[in-house]
């Protein structure tokens, strides 16, 4: 399908681009202008007030910090409750956050999608295996809000036209619990791309590369703004309430190894944003934090490219094996003990092995084949060869696994769940090791999603959700439960912002706004190109982009993306803000954006192609 999307910049991109003059207009802080200093819940905190100017400074009821899964069903269940005066603060270039990379499902329970196929569960049991799979670590008054309201998620991403109604298998459940999109793609891209229109719907603003520096409380300790930079410098929103969604800290390495220095080295599956910035703002302010040093490692990662094979290529079937051909785990294993395993194993990492029945089961597969990171061959013997496995083991251990699949019974490893023989060729392999995945631990909340001081009193105003937040998930987070964790804690912490706003004074009228008419990209300078339309193609994250430039009095003035296999949900901010730095610029040399480079490279080359015959 053709697209156009070169000279309209409308949506979330427009809102960036609106409201980034008004640093300008805005209260700065200095050396100068610095804030006294007071006692709020035993610690010393900062006292903003004198940066609240309501002359200047821009006004919400209720701010957001963060646009991944949690913080973008926070802005619209307030919004569905009543709230009119909703932003969205995000320090990357596309909304999404961690949730873009979100492969497995949501992990619900007594779902009339589990009772369609006759799966027999129970919110007990589900509250048992988050349990058992966190070490009892867990808050248990969170794990049983998130389950009692997991089967409503399911429905509620369903009605805002989502899709979540095929059931599947994943590590640490009882059973069958997991809730992925009908055509087995990944449920990240889905649930961010049914996010994003909501939020384009409900005319919600989303300011883009836009970073929180710091939640401003009053003497009392009671929050009152946000400030915040853009490329235009500082400014101050005022508001009622924050809600604080800004996701883990897995991609910083040093609060990393500051809280388990036994991770010291590891790579991560974390998107470059999650750095752990709401967590600091919140201890700045007093909050408290829990299990702070639990941090999981997700089993099977791919150790060149940092890209996470989704727990279920295993749910579906897969095993692991070591270089020596062996099996040595049960592959359905929490992520802990499977993580553990592997690096007992020589040379520290192992293959993840599946057959083409496999394969054709999940569509999440077809982009690690195409990313050229999991070896093929025609039989056993020559997988073996290609991945170096010793051929006699391998041969011997995918025989005794099939007849433990055929029998139901797995003698070596009490694997319950065999979904496949792994027969059928091809057959694929695909290089594993652990890698920093999920922090556990952070601001303490309660089940409102108040976020708490370290004896439990409440921070006035102060909302959380998400990965920023601990407790939920205890000393290791069943796979599944963070997209339960993100929409439950979301809506919760959107609904309790939205009720401490009703309680304090009510709404009052935006002064951020959506642009309603799409603006058209106007190049900022000449370019010097013969008119036509070319085409020209470039690799990008999953393929080849195929696009079509079009160019009028000398000017680029339109780019369509003819053909591509970017994944939905993360491509969309290279689309957009590529192309429209081009026509601005009227050159290919623009930067890519954060989080979407491979994508952004794509495009880019592509049109420096199309315009070899323009010059």
């Amino acid at each position: 399908m053709r697209k156009k999307i070169s000279i309209v910049i409308s949506g979330l991109l427009a809102v960036s681009m609106l409201f980034t003059g008004c640093g300008k207009n805005t209260t700065k802080t200095d050396g100068n202008n610095a804030a006294n200093d007071v006692e709020v819940n035993g610690q010393e905190q900062s006292n903003d007030t004198e940066n609240s100017n309501e002359a200047t400074n821009k006004q919400a009821d209720i701010v957001v910090i963060g646009a991944g899964g949690a913080g973008m069903s926070a802005a619209i269940q307030a919004s569905m409750d009543g709230a009119t005066n909703v932003v969205i603060l995000e320090k990357m270039a596309q909304t999404g956050g961690n949730t873009t990379r979100a492969t497995g499902g949501l992990n619900a329970s007594e779902t009339k999608y589990q009772e369609a196929d006759g799966i027999e569960d129970s919110n007990e049991l589900f509250i048992q295996d988050t349990m058992a799979g966190g070490k009892n670590l867990n808050n248990p008054l969170l794990v049983k809000t998130l389950v009692e309201n997991s089967a409503e998620a399911v429905d509620w991403v369903n009605e805002i036209g989502g899709d979540l109604s095929v059931v599947g298998m994943f590590g640490g459940a009882s059973v069958k619990r997991i809730h992925r999109p009908s055509d087995t793609s990944a449920v990240g891209p889905m649930l961010v791309k049914t996010l994003n229109k909501q939020l384009e719907e409900r005319n919600i603003p989303v300011l883009l590369e836009t970073k929180a520096e710091k939640i401003l409380v009053d003497e009392a300790g009671k929050v009152i703004g946000v400030r915040a930079t853009n490329s235009e410098g500082e400014f101050v929103i005022d508001c009622k309430a924050v809600v604080l969604a800004t996701g883990g800290f897995g991609a910083n390495q040093e609060m990393v190894v500051k809280y388990n220095s036994k991770l010291s080295g590891f790579n991560s599956t974390n998107h470059v944003g999650a750095t752990g910035d709401g967590i600091t703002m919140a201890i700045d302010i007093g909050a408290g934090l829990v299990d702070i040093e639990q941090i999981q490692t997700h089993p099977t990662v791919d150790p060149d490219t940092q890209t996470m094979f989704t727990e279920g290529v295993r749910g579906n079937g897969a095993i692991l094996v070591n270089v020596e051909g062996k099996r040595f785990i049960n592959e359905l294993e929490t992520r802990d003990v499977v993580s553990a395993a592997i690096l007992e194993q020589k040379d520290q990492y192992v293959w993840l092995v599946f057959d083409q029945k496999v394969r054709e089961s999940l569509a999440a597969i077809e982009k690690y084949i195409s990313s050229g990171i999991v070896v093929e061959a025609d039989t056993l013997e020559e997988l073996a060869e290609k991945t170096g496995m010793d051929a006699a083991n391998f041969t011997e251990t995918m025989k005794t696994y099939a007849g433990y699949a055929e029998s139901g019974v797995d003698k070596d490893y009490e694997r319950s769940d065999m979904q496949q023989t792994l027969q059928t060729g091809k057959f694929y392999a695909a290089k594993c090791v652990p890698a920093i995945h999920h922090t556990m631990g952070g601001v303490k909340i309660n089940s409102e999603a108040q976020v708490l001081t370290e004896d439990d009193k409440v921070i006035e105003g102060l909302f959380a959700a998400g990965e920023v937040t601990g407790g939920v998930h205890g000393a290791n987070r069943l796979g599944g439960n963070a997209v339960t964790d993100i929409v439950v804690f979301g809506r919760i912490s959107g609904t309790s912002a939205n009720s401490y706003v009703q309680a304090n004074g009510g709404n009052t009228e935006p002064t951020i706004k959506v642009e309603t008419q799409d603006g058209n990209v106007i190049p900022e300078v000449e370019g010097n190109y013969k008119d036509g339309t070319y085409t020209g193609s470039g690799k990008g994250n999953n393929g080849d982009i195929t696009v079509e430039v079009t160019v009028e009095g000398g000017n680029v003035i339109s780019i369509i993306l003819t053909s591509h296999a970017e994944t939905p949900g993360i491509y969309e901010a290279a689309e957009k803000n590529i192309v429209a730095s081009i026509i601005k610029t009227q050159s290919t040399d623009v930067d890519v954006v954060s989080g979407a480079t491979n994508s952004s490279n794509g495009i880019i080359d592509a049109v420096k192609a199309a315009l070899v015959n323009a010059k």
